[in-house]
Order: structure tokens, then sequence, then C-alpha cells
């Protein structure tokens, strides 16, 4: 891992229902980039951290500027008038850059007997720290199989994700146009 200060570093949760952590990089005390940092992270604390496998390093802020795709713009028909010119100027929503985003999803996975149970959480920068649990029993008559179980649980954890993805989507649709909303999860 390379970073820079100001960067951005996210760490998931260690444990089932723990909180998401995210800060900003303040001092970078390893060669070129890498670690140790001095990182201030959202709720105001200060530390030294080593990242390990689970943190997620965004580059500068959270939003990459990504340019748009070339205007072909058709010329209007010719007017006595206007005979010189070809074409239509772009509009400045025309040149108005795009923006990517890159959200995570953490998952966690843990067995006990017949018992299954999987932790998702969206490691974003907005709508922030989702989570939400699936869990699968593995029947007495049904053969011992490990991934079926992880497979299932994953799969209700991450349906139970969307539908708050869903949940938020609509609030935010309400709060901006003073109206109930309902978004189809097509």
């Amino acid at each position: 891992m390379r970073a820079r200060v100001g960067d951005r570093i996210i760490l998931a949760a260690e444990h089932i229902d723990e909180p998401t952590r995210d800060g900003e990089i303040l001092e970078i005390r390893g060669g070129e980039g890498a670690p140790p940092y001095l990182v201030r992270w959202s709720n105001g604390h200060t530390g030294l951290i080593y990242p390990g496998p689970g943190a997620v390093l965004r580059l500068g802020t959270t939003e990459v500027q990504v340019a748009p795709p070339p205007v072909t713009v058709a010329a209007p028909p010719p007017r006595p008038e206007a005979a010189a010119r070809t074409a239509a100027a772009p509009t400045a929503a025309d040149l108005r850059p795009g923006h990517v985003r890159e959200w995570n999803v953490r998952v966690s996975i843990f067995e006990s007997g017949d018992e299954t149970s999987a932790n998702v959480v969206l490691i974003a920068d907005s709508p922030e720290r989702l989570s939400a649990r699936g869990t699968a029993h593995r029947s007495a008559h049904d053969p011992g199989v490990p991934e079926i179980g992880d497979e299932v649980a994953v799969a209700r954890a991450l349906r139970h994700l969307a539908d708050q993805l869903m949940e938020t989507a609509e609030i935010d649709v309400s709060d901006l146009t003073g109206e109930k909303a309902h978004i189809r999860a097509v």
C-alpha cells in the first residue's frame, strides 16, 4: 500500500456489528508512501496505523473525475445570416466531467455446527457504514457441504444490504422532492 498525505483510509470492522472506521492520512512515516501512517479518524481521534488486508485506500478525494466522452454536435441548417457557422458550440453541461465512485463490500462468514452466518459491510463514501446479516441452517438430513451454507448466508445478507440501499435512496428522493418515493427493485 502506498499513500500520500490527504488520502482517505477505510478499515472494515474486525468483528460483526463493529463499525467501519475511516480517516485522513496526516503523515507518512514509512519510505516512499509506505506505512506506518498517522491518521485522523472521523471520530476525531488520531493514531498510528499499519494497515492490514482489510484496509481500503482512497487516493485524494472520494470522487475520481473522468473526462466525458467526445461530444458530436450536428451542424444547424444553413441560414443566410449565419452562413459561416457550421456547428453549434457545446454547452457547459456537455463539458461537465463525469465522476466514478468505488464502493467495496466486505463479507465475513462464520460457521458453527449446522449454523452459518454472514455479515456484509458496505464501505462507501455515502451512504456510510451500511451493514447486514444473513444466516443459513443445515438440516440434519442434508450432507455437510459448508460452501452451500456460505452461499445461502451471504446471499441473504447481500439481499438485506440491497434492501437497505433501496430504502436509503427512497428517503433521499423523498427529502429532495417532499413527496413519498417508491423505487422499484427491477
